[in-house]
Parts: structure tokens; C-alpha cells; sequence
């Protein structure tokens, strides 16, 4: 059942993207800060069980009419932009699809923010803006020459909201993820992508009996066991990093970025091996080739998060991240066999 029950005196929030995976973890952590989240999701990716702590507007960014109607409803006080598309390699043979959504949606929702007198956005942004590493871990200083044209539409939306910072006053923050993992520890939401791509519900799935084998692609990479290192970061402690931005620009103006990571990486085979202790079950591997574009290593110099916004992630430990993920894999699935 619904937590919203519609009679509320809160600071809206619109939430673009609230009905996804990390968008409905951001949505119970403003909501346990005490704001009203407004999802705001045309549902192509997000589902609406997910939408527990506010409302469901059903809509998409290239619709004006529908953005300007809700923003009238609801008055939010900011916006948090999470909704685009994610697939890397999708974007790399669909570019078009990508600087649609992703770029052109963001300008028609900082249009219709600026229509209706909303100045602050938080959003959410990728590690993908850096490409290849140079030095590791990567601060935001880091050189941004994105791989892909997934990346390359997150970095011009940064740049485009510091123009908007300098000529309108529309003040932002870009959170620059690392590899979000993990779920709810509650249990009240979690990862359901219609494509997964991420690495631990690929691996939760063999486990679970719902893939034969585990692709690890590149097995001669210069690390301690050959397979590439990633940082990767718990969902709630994204969640909690929203917040904190939303906060910092309560009192802060302009245009402002904050990787979002551990510093700490796992190898594949090491994300493997946890997987398996954790389920107690056999997870059986095939080394593919490499893929064009994946770097040997992923770490995020994440101090200035720290220091400025004063995030610490508070479920840092990787097995932590596998055991909530696998404890909400379970439950979808015995949802979806009774449902048969």
C-alpha cells in the first residue's frame, strides 16, 4: 500500500525519474528529511510499485504542457533530474535517442523550471563524464572526455547548467555517480531494469538460477586478478547525498560538482566471489573479450563530497551491498513466481 495519503503540508519536490531504481531510494530519503517527493516518470523504465513516499505524475520532459501543470499544482521548492537513459552501449549505436532524451528533455525541464520560478536542481550526473583515467582515484578536476555518447550527454547538461547558473540564477549541483549498487535495506524498493546491464543483479540472477553463467569481459587487464576494478557505492548512500545537496544549495549559488564513490574498488571476480558467499550458491563464469571503451580501473575521489556536503557513506562495505541487493532479489522474484 501507498505511505502518500495525499493530505500534506511538506516543501514539494519534483522528481524526475522517481518511479527508477536510484530515484525511488532518493525519493524515501527526501521524504524521511521532510520533503513531499512528486514523482514526476513516464514509467518507460520505472514502475509505479516504486512510488511509495509522494504522488505519481505520469509524463515525459519533452512534454511542456504536462511539466508546467504539475509545476503549477505542486509549487516545488527544487527539482531533482534523474530521468534519462543509462545504457552505455545503447548509446553508442542509437546516439540520436540519447541527446534527445537526455539532453533536449533537460532543456525543456530547465524551461519549464525557469517558467514557473524554480531556481535550484539537483542532478544526476555520471561518472562516465571522465572517460579514460589518468590518475586514480579521480577527482572532479579530472579531465572530462567522455567515451561514449552516454557520457558525453551527461557532461553537456553540466555545462549547460553553469551557463544557466551564470546568465539566470538557476543554481545546481551534479553528483557524479560511480556504480550504484545495493537496495533498500527495508526491503520497500530495489533494482528492476527492464535491460539490466550492472554487474551484481547480473551476477544475483546466476545465482538465482535466472542466467546460466556470468560474462566477465577481459580477463588480462592490468589488475590484481586480471578483471577490471570498480567503485561502487550503496543506493542509500546516494539517496542521503541528494539530500545533502539539496541542503548545500539552500545556502550556495552557481553551478556545482561532487563525485560520488567509495575510493575503495572490487575486481569482477571479487564481486563474484562475494556474490557466492553470500548466496551460498555456485555462480559460474565465462570470460568473454574485452569490451571497446571499459578502463582497467574506476575510482572516485570523493573528499570534496565529504568535506563540502559532509557525506560519508554509511554502507560502505561491498558484502553489505550484495546481501541487500540479493535480499530484495529474492523477494521480487517469489512476487513474480506466486504471481503465475
Amino acid at each position: 500500500m501507498a505511505l502518500f495519503d495525499g493530505a500534506e503540508n511538506r516543501p514539494a519536490l519534483l522528481v524526475t525519474g522517481g518511479a527508477g531504481y536510484i530515484g525511488s531510494h532518493v525519493c524515501k530519503a527526501v521524504a524521511a528529511a521532510g520533503f513531499l517527493p512528486v514523482t514526476y516518470d513516464n514509467l518507460s523504465a520505472g514502475h509505479h510499485w516504486s512510488v511509495r513516499w509522494g504522488p505519481l505524475e505520469c509524463g515525459d520532459l519533452i512534454d511542456s504542457g504536462r511539466l508546467d501543470e504539475v509545476m503549477r499544482q505542486y509549487r516545488p521548492v527544487a527539482v531533482i533530474h534523474l530521468a534519462g537513459l543509462i545504457i552505455s552501449s545503447e548509446s553508442v549505436s542509437d546516439p540520436a535517442q540519447y541527446y534527445d532524451n537526455n539532453v533536449s528533455g533537460t532543456l525543456n525541464l530547465l524551461a519549464a523550471m525557469r517558467r514557473n520560478a524554480v531556481d535550484r536542481i539537483v542532478f544526476s550526473s555520471s561518472a562516465a563524464v571522465y572517460g579514460e583515467p589518468e590518475v586514480t582515484p579521480m577527482p572532479e578536476s579530472h579531465p572530462c572526455i567522455p567515451l561514449n555518447p552516454y557520457g558525453t550527454s551527461k557532461l553537456m547538461i553540466e555545462r549547460v547548467l553553469q551557463d544557466y547558473a551564470r546568465a539566470y540564477g538557476l543554481h545546481s549541483v551534479s553528483l557524479r555517480y560511480f556504480n550504484a549498487a545495493g537496495a533498500d535495506p527495508d526491503g520497500e524498493t530495489g533494482e528492476a531494469h527492464p535491460v539490466e546491464t550492472h554487474l551484481i543483479p547480473l551476477v544475483l540472477d546466476v545465482a538465482a538460477g535466472y542466467r546460466h553463467f556470468v560474462a566477465i569481459f577481459g580477463a588480462d587487464y592490468p589488475t590484481r586478478d586480471g578483471t577490471c576494478v570498480r567503485d561502487y557505492v550503496h543506493v542509500c548512500d546516494l539517496a542521503e547525498a541528494h539530500v545533502r545537496a539539496l541542503r548545500y544549495l539552500d545556502t550556495s549559488v552557481g553551478a556545482h560538482v561532487f563525485n560520488l564513490g567509495n575510493g575503495n574498488g572490487a575486481t569482477v571476480r571479487e564481486v563474484v566471489e562475494l556474490a557466492r558467499r553470500v548466496t551460498g550458491r555456485p555462480i559460474p563464469v565465462r570470460v568473454e573479450p574485452r569490451r571497446p571503451g571499459d578502463p582497467a580501473v574506476l575510482l572516485a575521489d570523493s573528499s570534496r563530497a565529504r568535506q563540502v556536503l559532509d557525506w560519508k557513506p554509511a554502507l560502505s562495505d561491498l558484502e553489505a551491498m550484495v546481501a541487500t541487493a540479493w535480499s530484495w532479489h529474492r523477494r521480487v522474484s517469489s512476487r513474480a513466481q506466486a504471481a503465475q
